[in-house]
């Protein structure tokens, strides 16, 4: 019978580190007691293969257990946003169907109709697991449905098999590298693919995640200085935040993996001109020099189980602004609105290809019964290609370099001119007295939609509204100029770190 992909871990390296929380770690043949602990009590709950399982927790070592056991037992993991309401949480639960949702104490945001387990530090120290019923391994398997970020209407639910995983792993690796002493910093959300696919790579690779339950700035900072860190994913506010309070970094970190929303070409720069420690051993520093650039820009999606194109912190200095190349076994094509296939260097949407790619997206329908859970014969992993119109506007250059320009959806249409906001942004965080910026269109009677912007003025800066807008006059057109400014300590996010567009529409409508 095929295993799950912890089991042959185990059998491969049960005594390399697999999870850093604080000052604990576990190997990876503890971590697997622990997950058949966790398989028990799930058993006992009445979990069976094919059942939907939600999880409502925050980071922590039970939530990566829950996700290697739900795996063992052939059920689905349905990761849910902390950070819901109890009708944005009713509406996901009851759209997929869980028949349980795992917290770690009683919510009572889960009014809903499916069983809520609490999952405490019992469930994962039991001396004595009784029989583990594995279910028989599958990659072309469910994993999970992992809901996008819903920044408008209602999330949609991404079903991911593991040989999305896979795919995406190998992919990752050809392209980032992988060293047996690999340590990976994780704090994004694991309700975030961005966090799923560090917990299944390392996994996959043999190496350690260190898992934080979400970004706390002294914490990451304390774990870079004091543990190996060699890889760390970040949104582009968490490198801004570390680099307010960091005069180096560390020896051992070889890459900052900077994702999830457009990365500033300053704040790329500024983060590959500080300076390494050198080290003879983590606790040993030497001295401070100059060294390699660490930021690699990169492009995902939920629908592509994460990564899409990620460009080398070498090429990122020759080409700041874009994210590379399409990764291993994926394609990517520019095209208008027609479905045509644009020449380099003119904006189009872009559409992936590849074994990363989702089917389509989850509708109820979809739920899995028992006569599902063994799929026929399927062809190979890297033969199943699947398309996705991303939404996204970009361009690919010269050498196939793929360039982001903007979300479809946010683009402003302003007396039939369009406008987009990431150009606009560009010119108002350009202004020394500008931390960030987001721009957003609001509706208008005569124009259709104006521009409107709201600005995060950095610490110990001072900014007028009339500076700032006389500013932009030197650098845009007419009707690209915002109608509307509103200056703030700090923009709204979401839950997984991007700018909350929706949000700020809603604030800018009524200011």
């Amino acid at each position: 019978m095929k295993t799950d992909w912890l089991t042959n871990r185990t059998q491969a390296t049960p005594q390399r580190t697999a999870i850093l929380i604080g000052k604990q770690q576990w190997t990876y043949a503890e971590l697997d007691h622990m997950v058949n602990s966790v398989c028990c009590r799930l058993q006992a709950a009445g979990v069976e293969p094919g059942d939907f399982v939600g999880v409502l927790m925050p980071n922590c070592l039970g939530y990566v257990c829950l996700i290697h056991a739900l795996a063992r037992l052939g059920a689905t993991l349905v990761p849910l946003n902390t950070r819901l309401t109890e009708a944005e949480l009713a509406w996901q639960v009851e759209h997929v169907g869980c028949k349980f949702v795992l917290c770690q104490e009683k919510d009572e945001r889960l009014r809903v109709h499916s069983q809520q387990l609490t999952v405490n530090h019992r469930w994962l120290t039991s001396h004595t697991p009784g029989p583990v019923h594995h279910f028989p391994f599958s990659s072309h398997q469910l994993q999970t449905v992992v809901f996008t970020s819903g920044t408008s209407g209602n999330p949609k639910g991404v079903p991911l098999t593991f040989n999305h995983h896979l795919a995406s792993a190998m992919a990752s690796a050809y392209r980032l590298g992988v060293a047996p002493n690999d340590v990976w910093l994780s704090c994004l959300p694991l309700y975030h693919v961005g966090g799923l696919a560090v917990i299944w790579r390392s996994c996959l690779y043999g190496t350690a995640v260190n898992l934080h339950p979400r970004f706390i700035l002294e914490e990451v900072n304390h774990a870079l200085d004091t543990l190996p860190i060699t890889l760390i994913s970040l949104v582009p506010t968490m490198l801004y935040r570390l680099l307010e309070t960091r005069s180096h970094w560390p020896a051992a970190l070889r890459l900052i993996l900077l994702g999830g929303a457009a990365a500033p070409e300053d704040l790329v720069s500024r983060a590959n001109g500080l300076e390494r420690s050198e080290w003879s051993s983590v606790n040993e520093p030497l001295s401070v020099g100059n060294s390699k650039p660490l930021v690699a820009t990169t492009y995902g999606l939920t629908e592509a189980s994460s990564q899409v194109a990620t460009m080398l912190p070498e090429e990122v200095t020759k080409k700041p602004g874009s994210v590379g190349k399409p990764l291993l076994f994926t394609s990517v094509a520019i095209v208008n609105e027609n479905g045509r296939s644009l020449p380099p260097n003119q904006y189009g949407e872009i559409v992936i290809t590849g074994p990363t790619v989702m089917a389509n997206y989850f509708e109820k329908d979809q739920r899995l019964k028992k006569k599902d859970l063994h799929p026929p014969h399927q062809p190979s992993t890297f033969n199943r290609q699947s398309s996705f119109a991303t939404g996204d506007i970009g361009y690919l250059d010269d050498d196939s370099n793929l360039w982001i320009v903007q979300r479809r959806s946010d683009l402003i249409v302003s007396g039939g001119e369009n406008v987009y906001p990431a150009e606009v942004e560009a010119v108002l965080k350009a202004h020394p007295a500008v931390a960030n910026a987001c721009v957003v269109g609001l509706p208008d009677a005569e124009w259709g939609q104006v521009v409107a912007a709201m600005v995060q003025v950095a610490p110990t800066h001072t900014l007028s509204p009339e500076e700032l807008l006389a500013y932009s006059r030197e650098h845009l057109a007419g009707y690209k100029q915002p109608r509307q400014l509103k200056f703030v300590t700090e923009l709204p996010q979401t839950a997984s770190g991007k700018i909350a567009r929706n949000t700020i529409v809603d604030q800018l409508s009524f200011a």
